[in-house]
């Protein structure tokens, strides 16, 4: 058997499928191979009809069918489906072949699997790839990371997959070491899950507050998404409320109001907590999620809970465009806080990370994909050691314009009961970070008091610990878990 494909694919679902047929598009030969048989038949029969795909009944065929080095791409559910991957494929390849992990993997995982192929004198890429069915067809995003030496075998084939920005930059870059390239995707699915609850949260009280139809709704979002809100996520809203059934009814008002996840945000805010950064828009995004699965025992509360009883008297448009400011706002704070993981990530793992270079990737292709990232990939070019987004000159200034709306849109939100909990942990994190002397003075008293904690004094060198005997009745000594 003649090696002529360029590159092979385990797992035919969608987003393999339609990863196959662009890269077809692009004019590579692709090897494909299903661990059902009958679906790699139904592909080339169906969908890669009339295409150059190579279909393969075993991993054996599959590799056969691959020059080298042999790169095979890996597309099954994340988890021990993946290691039962490469644990077949590794003793069918040869020195420097490469595997390739573009499932939604925990990058943790990554950075285990990046040994293991190593050691095994192979090469691992563990990639995230995000736009969906559609972004997989005709450009995805996409955010490779592991093996060094293995991304100048891959990088036509990705680059030329991935979607493009105004200047033909692909949306596809290597992102470093291990882990990095599914650390990378993580966050930018948390970001996806806190721009997802802030649209949600300004639909609820357009709806609720303002008593706006869908259509009206429709035609806020879409007028939105000309400007500096212009994104993926507010398009689609915009075209889902105004989405009707055959007998005029809306759709979206017959969708069940419990979230499903497939667990990526919770990620991010573990990762978030384990690492002490405070993402506080993402993990609300994520408990949102939770509290919105409580669906029986809301409606059994919504009989006995009781909230205030109010109604709308101040100007709509006026109020319509505070909540525009106050979902901008909102939405810089939750990029700010993904790029601060980013950076304690960077650090501890030794990355060196790329934040403009981050910000074009999703700048097409992705599920965030907006017009807000050239703004971040700007900041970050023109200040590359930039400490926090917010400290940039645009995102201050945006900030400072938005930032009245935003607290009214706030105090109207609890006057009218409106749960807004993405928006509102923004501002709290936005006045905190702002803030030189925070409280947390006091709560650390308490640590010492009731725990012997110790605590530092502000007329004292940092690093330097004391214990107060608050009682007169303790002793001296003190616990080992300051942690400051």
């Amino acid at each position: 058997m003649s090696a002529t494909a360029d590159i092979g694919l385990i797992g035919l679902a969608v987003m393999g499928q339609n990863l196959v047929l662009n890269m077809d598009d692009h004019g590579y030969t692709v090897a494909v191979y299903n661990r059902t048989t009958e679906k790699v038949t139904r592909f080339l029969a169906n969908e890669a009809a009339g295409t150059k795909v190579i279909g393969s009944m075993s991993l054996e065929e599959l590799v056969a069918n691959l020059k080298r080095p042999r790169r095979v791409m890996i597309m099954v559910k994340a988890g021990g489906p993946v290691d039962a991957v490469i644990d077949q494929l590794i003793p069918l390849l040869e020195k420097d072949d490469i595997i390739i992990d573009g499932g939604n993997s925990l990058y943790t995982d990554s950075i285990r699997r990046t040994k293991k192929v190593e050691a095994a004198g192979l090469r691992f890429i563990g990639t995230g790839v995000s736009g969906g069915e559609e972004g997989a067809r005709f450009g995805p995003s996409i955010m490779p990371g592991g093996s060094a030496e293995a991304w100048p075998h891959v990088k036509s084939i990705l680059q030329d997959i991935a979607a493009k920005v105004d200047d033909g930059t692909p949306c596809c870059d290597w992102v470093g070491s291990d882990g990095a390239g599914h650390f990378v995707k993580m966050v930018h699915n948390g970001i996806e899950y806190g721009d997802m609850q802030l649209i949600t949260e300004a639909y609820h009280f357009m709806k609720s507050v303002l008593g706006m139809s869908n259509q009206e709704m429709s035609q806020t979002l879409a007028e939105w998404n000309k400007g500096v809100l212009s994104s993926y996520l507010i398009e689609i809203s915009a075209e889902i409320l105004a989405h009707t059934e055959a007998d005029g009814t809306s759709t979206v008002d017959l969708i069940l109001d419990t979230a499903g996840q497939k667990g990526t945000g919770k990620w991010t805010a573990v990762n978030a907590l384990d690492e002490g950064i405070p993402l506080t828009l993402i993990s609300e995004a994520v408990f949102s999620r939770f509290l919105s699965a409580l669906k029986d025992e809301r409606v059994t509360a919504s009989k006995i809970l009781t909230g205030p009883q109010t109604q709308f008297e101040g100007d709509k448009e006026e109020t319509l465009q505070a909540l525009h400011d106050a979902l901008y706002a909102a939405k810089i704070i939750s990029y700010t806080q993904g790029y601060m993981l980013m950076r304690e990530a960077s650090a501890e793992n030794n990355w060196n990370l790329d934040y403009g270079s981050i910000a074009l990737m999703w700048r097409e292709g992705c599920i965030i994909r907006s017009a807000f990232l050239g703004d971040i990939k700007a900041a970050y070019d023109n200040q590359p050691d930039l400490q926090n987004l917010l400290l940039a000159d645009y995102f201050k200034n945006a900030i400072d314009q938005a930032q009245s709306g935003w607290r009214k849109l706030l105090a109207a939100a609890i006057t009218h009961g409106i749960p807004v909990p993405a928006m509102s942990s923004a501002l709290a994190f936005y006045d905190g970070y702002r803030t030189a002397r925070l409280p947390a003075n006091l709560l650390q008293g308490q640590r010492d008091y009731f725990g012997a904690h110790t605590y530092q004094r502000i007329d004292k060198p940092r690093g330097e610990v004391f214990h107060t005997n608050w009682t007169g009745q303790g002793g001296d000594v003190t616990s080992t878990s300051y942690n400051a």
